[in-house]
């Protein structure tokens, strides 16, 4: 099982320059790294803490809770041990930053309110039309019980 944590300091994980990548090296203990069968315990329990983590985020995403940083955390765990989540992670953090500086960018943002703006203007008008035609009944007011 070749995870990819085990590439020497002459591989590289992608076709990106050099200079800006770094090999990636396990961050499990050295007497861990020593022994090939306890290193692989070693990542299958990282794969194991990660995937419980990313599975309680994938779960907040409709639960309450932090669902988005249930995941990044839970890939930040995997891209202790395994190189392709640490590209994911590194990947995922420049689209971030790159959304983050679009979206402080003037125009978006005037444009971000103008729709805002309007979806609330239409849903206020949407839940006045409603009041106004059925009238507020609530729950415990219910005469017909």
């Amino acid at each position: 099982m070749d995870t990819g944590s085990d590439r020497g300091a002459n591989e590289s994980a992608t076709t990106e320059p050099a200079a800006e990548e770094t090999p990636h090296v396990s961050k499990a203990p050295a007497f861990i790294k020593a022994n090939r069968s306890l290193h692989l315990s070693w990542q299958v329990g990282v794969f194991i803490v990660g995937l419980a983590v990313i599975g309680a985020g994938i779960a907040m995403l409709v639960l309450p809770g932090p669902g988005w940083v249930a995941i990044f955390a839970g890939l930040a765990i995997w891209a202790t041990e395994f190189a392709w989540a640490h590209l994911v992670l590194r990947w995922t953090k420049r689209k971030v930053s790159e959304a983050a500086q679009k979206a402080l960018d003037p125009k978006v943002r005037r444009r971000n309110i103008i729709l805002t703006s309007v979806g609330l203007a239409i849903a206020g008008a949407l839940i006045g039309f409603y009041l106004w035609k059925y009238g507020l009944t609530l729950p415990w007011n219910l005469k017909d019980q």
